[in-house]
């Protein structure tokens, strides 16, 4: 992908999970980007993608900011923030404005997108994002592209992604208080989504299924465009929790063991194998088998990807899902996970690693750090959008971010938005 810049920015993401906080330094000119570093530190801080410990969360995104900025040798002072949790609700909306016989503009899709925007909101809910699904120029639908076609009527499909606007604000005071600006608050599974899927996995139709700890996100295409957004409230945790209490260990123990010993299929345990479970306090360590581990993690595995079935289903776009379903996330990592997958969602699934990046690849090569990596994209892509708005005005591009933030409807306008409601 090229994008339409004349200088080099840099982009900063900041993954906001329930377990972990990751930050991924990119430097992004018209060619591509280049990873420069990373940060990745354990969070106690969020509770189903919530802010449920203000001075936790604080403490965990300077160290992962620290960590990033020693490895790309940058001082950082804007980033890309991601916000995700059960909050989260996405709706369809059609926007219509007229473009007179001329040609189709960047200003109007602007135009429709906002039309499609003017839709009420509940006072304690903020719109975070219009995205088009399609485009239809008279009675021309299917279109991707519409600029420079000409026409009479401009209309757009499009989901309507909101949130809790108590829950984006907090996101955003926890991350003023390291004494950085958010230059915009991004829905996490859209930007691991866009780092992990190709464009034509988009056009056949596909599913990214991201399971974090607290939540599992699902996000759909099709025909090229984003379908659905949804919410599953269950996770890594919820995985851990149960071994937790089946085997009597505590939760810290149990996270261990489901990362190095557990599978997603107990039939793919050998029937001889063993693990040793520390016990909780005043109790020893005992040996088990490990395909116990499997009995307690299979069900609640199942549950995540029957449910995302069900949602598919009830929307009728499993048949569109061509290209089947990618994982990603720290929990597809497991042993046994795409097979589960695999037989319960009835399609193809792999795993999601980040893509269309250079530099420190093998820095972020995993499915935990697709979200990351995402807001990366999603900052250079904005960068871009807003270069050839200006240009298009005749003025100069921006300049580059760590001098001066984005000035945008949907960045810095929704955040003087918050402040001005709270």
């Amino acid at each position: 992908m090229r994008y339409a810049l004349n200088s080099t920015e840099i982009v900063v993401g900041l993954d906001l999970g329930s377990t972990k906080v990751t930050a991924v330094v990119g430097e992004v000119d018209a060619d591509c980007i280049r990873i420069l570093g990373a940060g990745t530190v354990p969070c106690r801080g969020l509770r189903k993608g919530v802010v449920s410990n203000i001075e936790y969360t604080v403490r965990a995104i300077r160290e992962a900011v620290d960590a990033a900025e020693n490895m790309a040798g940058v001082q950082i002072s804007t980033v890309y923030a991601g916000v995700a949790g059960s909050h989260v609700r996405s709706h369809v909306s059609d926007g219509v404005c007229a473009i007179a016989g001329r040609e189709v503009t960047r200003a109007d899709l602007e135009r429709v997108l906002e039309g499609a925007r003017a839709i009420p909101v509940d006072a304690d809910r903020m719109l975070l994002h219009a995205l088009a699904r399609e485009y239809v120029v008279d009675n021309q639908d299917g279109i991707r592209d519409p600029v420079g076609m000409s026409g009479v009527r401009l209309q757009a499909r499009v989901n309507l992604v909101t949130a809790a606007a108590s829950c984006v604000q907090n996101v955003i005071r926890c991350v003023e208080r390291c004494e950085l600006e958010v230059a915009e608050v991004v829905l996490q599974p859209l930007a691991a989504a866009d780092a992990v899927l190709s464009e034509d996995e988009k056009e056949i139709g596909v599913a990214v299924l991201d399971i974090g700890g607290g939540t599992s996100d699902l996000v759909l295409y099709a025909d090229g465009g984003i379908a659905h957004v949804s919410v599953i409230p269950a996770g890594g945790n919820n995985i851990t929790a149960d071994l937790a209490a089946g085997l009597r260990t505590p939760m810290g123990e149990a996270e261990r063991l489901k990362c190095n010993q557990g599978c997603a299929l107990g039939r793919m345990i050998g029937e001889d194998e063993e693990v040793e479970v520390p016990g909780v306090r005043g109790h020893g360590s005992r040996r088990v088998a490990r395909r116990l581990l499997g009995d307690i993690i299979e069900p609640r595995v199942e549950e995540i990807f029957a449910e995302a079935r069900r949602r598919i289903e009830e929307l009728g776009l499993l048949e569109q899902m061509a290209s089947g379903c990618v994982l990603t996330g720290g929990a597809a990592l497991m042993e046994g996970m795409v097979e589960c997958a695999e037989e319960v969602l009835g399609m193809p699934v792999r795993l999601g690693m980040p893509e269309g990046i250079d530099g420190m690849v093998q820095l972020v090569q995993a499915p935990r750090f697709a979200a990351a990596v995402g807001l990366v994209r999603y900052g250079a892509q904005a960068l871009s959008d807003a270069a050839l708005r200006e240009r298009d005005r005749g003025a100069p591009a921006p300049a580059v971010l760590r001098d001066a933030p984005r000035e945008s409807a949907r960045g810095r306008g929704l955040i003087d938005w918050l402040r001005a409601a709270f």
